[in-house]
């Protein structure tokens, strides 16, 4: 794996922004992770071949070089060409074939037939080869369509918001099956969502796409530890976000809350908001470091966490049992100085 790398650099004028993606994977797993609209799909279209950039590169390496796209040199390959294998948010498996003729479906004519059977046995189809796709639940969909891709081989596997139509129960379920079988994929994938979820769990590193701009990208814990900009806060899920007036290097006001923070590093000039994450706060006593009362708050029970409004805004989130229907709210709440992340606009 050490020297396979896949370039991506591209821009593409779209209706509302342009879109400007830029990053070399050289492992595993990437995520892209942002809001409905912001040129996420139109990325993975681009490096499939089944959209066209403006301009810039699309390459592969792996030992040698593959241009899938380069402006300058007039290249564009066809998407049978990349061997790219593209995973559809509804599949799109062919209705009126089989499964074991929908996972042959890429291969040539006089393919070895081992090469189906054993897809079949890795991807858990078996008894179901007679079937076709409007007989098999979501679940064996996607397994039917992930086997079709990685029956050829492919260097990259591009996964277009797999869950997004389906129940939370079954996501779940998905999510581990889908690590699972690309557990042993030796190539490059690439997962679009505006899950965080998703994100956090499937993907090694992480871009954080917004308006068709890259806002953040890295490690993908490090982003959610360190989001850096009010947006990927957001989009990783912060709830508590508040503008800030900066007191001194490492105090300052939260103009939402009217609450003082210390914070645990120094605070920059850029700093213009905080961002503090709803699990963050514990029971406090009224002298502690960043403590702050919680009369007049609002509970509201949820089967798995207590979600308690405070009267000055803030969201705090508390874990508790399904079997659990009592709760005691503490006078006193704090945020650790280290749990509070400072952000640019």
């Amino acid at each position: 794996m050490s020297n396979k790398s896949l370039k991506v650099d591209i821009q593409k004028e779209l209706k509302e922004f342009d879109l400007e993606v830029n990053f070399e994977l050289k492992k595993g797993r990437l995520g892209i992770l942002g809001p409905s609209g912001c040129g996420k799909s139109m990325t993975l279209k681009s490096i499939a071949g089944i959209v066209t950039p403006d301009n810039g590169v699309v390459s592969l390496s792996t030992g040698e070089e593959t241009v899938y796209y380069d402006s300058s040199k007039k290249i564009n390959l066809k998407p049978q060409k990349r061997n790219v294998g593209y995973l559809f948010q509804n599949y799109a498996l062919f209705p009126n074939m089989t499964v074991e003729e929908n996972v042959a479906c890429g291969l040539p004519k006089d393919h070895d037939e081992k090469i189906v059977s054993d897809m079949i046995k890795r991807f858990h189809l078996e008894g179901l080869e007679k079937r076709y796709p409007r007989q098999l639940s979501g679940g064996q969909q996607q397994r039917v369509a992930l086997a079709r891709i990685l029956v050829y081989n492919p260097d990259v596997i591009l996964l277009d918001e797999p869950f997004s139509a389906m129940d939370t129960f079954l996501k779940e379920q998905l999510r581990i099956e889908l690590s699972n079988s690309l557990k042993d994929f030796d190539g490059f994938s690439i997962m679009v969502t505006h899950d965080r979820d998703e994100a956090f769990q499937f993907c090694d590193e992480l871009i954080v796409l917004d308006q068709g701009k890259i806002i953040a990208k890295g490690d993908t814990y490090e982003i959610f530890e360190n989001p850096g900009k009010v947006e990927v806060a957001r989009l990783t899920g912060c709830k508590n976000i508040s503008k800030v007036e900066i007191i001194d290097d490492y105090h300052l006001k939260s103009l939402e809350w009217g609450l003082v923070f210390e914070v645990s590093e120094k605070i920059s000039p850029n700093i213009t908001h905080i961002g503090i994450r709803a699990h963050d706060f514990s029971a406090a006593e009224k002298n502690d470091v960043n403590s702050f009362d919680t009369k007049n708050s609002t509970i509201l029970e949820m089967p798995f966490e207590w979600e308690i409004t405070l009267a000055n805004g803030l969201w705090w989130k508390y874990d508790k049992q399904i079997h659990e229907h009592e709760f005691e709210l503490p006078k006193y709440l704090k945020a650790d100085p280290k749990n509070i992340i400072l952000l640019e606009e």
